[in-house]
């Protein structure tokens, strides 16, 4: 076999791999979307393409006085938009001084981020839950963003402080020459050049209370204080509901403030994913 059809067997391989994960993704998405314009509620009477295909389960969703989406959504916006941006801020400083300072316990510090990152969150809910509750902060979206910016740091630092440590110190002490101190040259200096990293982690933590369903489950009780995941699992789950149709434009709608965040940030997005977490 000569290198160049080689080559090309390769390339092809290369190229159905690519298009069998583009099914396999695309096919349920599809399938939501359809299922959404299905004017039924049955998970099983619809199909992909709907033959008389309808926005009624959107207009109930947006227009409905019975409906709490958008008390749902705008809970989830807050909760995303807060700890997104509070987790940008606590995740750089923390990472910016272990990066940057030698200070006692700062080895240790770093294995213990390590080690935290090992243990899935599900082993602390009822730690979570009594800690809350003895804070009067249960059923409350200040307590859930607390616990999202708290479950935030052990990974994103570490992955932070490996892009800082990619950023040459020379431009710190050429800084520090010129007068410059320390907030200056965080905030001038290792910010700007740290945005790819920092959209990484901006855009990670803005999906979290989007998708997560456990936490606000275990923490929220009224239904005024829902986030999306946790009421549109009420449209499947109320008795003598299984509304999957409803449920499915509801999820759909999701992917709007994810998809407009994602275009925004999307120039920063691969290079931070790649540059993070190179050096220990």
């Amino acid at each position: 076999m000569s290198i160049k059809t080689k080559s090309n067997l390769q390339v092809a391989g290369i190229y159905a791999f690519i298009g069998i994960v583009f099914v396999a993704i695309l096919y349920p998405l599809m399938w939501t979307i359809g299922l959404s314009l299905n004017p039924g509620t049955s998970l099983y009477g619809s199909s992909m393409i709907p033959e008389n295909f309808s926005f009624v389960h959107y207009q109930w969703l947006f227009f409905n006085p019975a409906s709490d989406y958008l008390l749902w959504y705008k809970n989830t916006l807050i909760v995303a938009v807060i700890t997104s941006i509070s987790a940008v801020v606590v995740v750089s400083l923390i990472a910016y001084a272990f990066s940057r300072y030698q200070f006692i316990g700062r080895k240790n510090g770093i294995y213990t981020f390590l080690l935290l990152q090992m243990f899935p969150v599900l082993m602390a809910m009822v730690a979570i839950y009594i800690l809350l509750n003895m804070v009067n902060l249960l059923d409350s979206l200040t307590g859930l963003i607390l616990i999202y910016i708290g479950g935030a740091i052990p990974m994103n630092v570490f992955l932070v402080k490996g892009y800082f440590d990619t950023i040459p110190k020379e431009l710190d002490e050429s800084a520090k020459i010129d007068g410059a101190g320390h907030f200056r040259i965080f905030f001038t200096i290792m910010l700007p050049l740290a945005k790819p990293i920092l959209a990484v982690v901006a855009l990670f933590n803005f999906m979290t209370p989007f998708m997560d369903f456990i936490l606000p489950s275990i923490i929220l009780r009224s239904p005024e204080n829902y986030t999306l995941a946790l009421g549109l699992f009420n449209f499947i789950n109320e008795q003598f509901g299984n509304n999957f149709t409803r449920f499915a434009a509801g999820a759909v709608l999701i992917a709007i403030p994810i998809a407009t965040v994602f275009l925004f940030l999307q120039r920063y997005l691969i290079s931070g994913l790649t540059s993070g977490a190179t050096k220990g």
